[in-house]
């Protein structure tokens, strides 16, 4: 009895048009996904930038109220309405974790380096000659 071939000339073909088909979908297949992709970014930076208008429209419309004007003016301000009496209350010891920040020293400007410096030799404060 004859062995029978483990591939057939059909069989084969039969995988070519299955590769040939598979590879042809490759391509429309990572482009579907990669649209997907970018439309599901772009709707989440959607709902940001509409959660921020929100934000904004609010903050407007808070904007336009004149109590709030008054009562942020003397908050931050510190502004008193007429009739009205302000204090600000200061702490009687400073706070001791800050510090002063020390300025750099400033140099004088160089006319003026130059005048100090004619002036010590006029009076005789400059460098002696030895």
């Amino acid at each position: 009895m004859a062995k029978r071939p483990q591939l057939t000339g059909r069989a084969a073909i039969l995988a070519i048009v299955v590769c040939a088909i598979a590879m042809s979908l490759a391509y429309p297949v990572r482009e579907y996904i990669a649209q997907r992709r970018g439309i599901a970014e772009l709707q989440a930076e959607k709902a940001r930038v509409e959660a921020d208008r929100q934000a904004l429209a609010a903050q407007a419309e808070q904007i336009r109220d004149p109590n709030w004007i008054k009562r942020t003016a003397k908050e931050r301000l510190h502004y008193c309405g007429p009739g009205e009496k302000c204090y600000v209350v200061m702490d009687a010891e400073p706070d001791k974790t800050e510090k002063t920040v020390k300025q750099p020293a400033t140099r004088p400007p160089w006319y003026q380096t130059l005048w100090e410096s004619v002036e010590a030799v006029d009076t005789g404060k400059g460098r002696k000659a030895e």
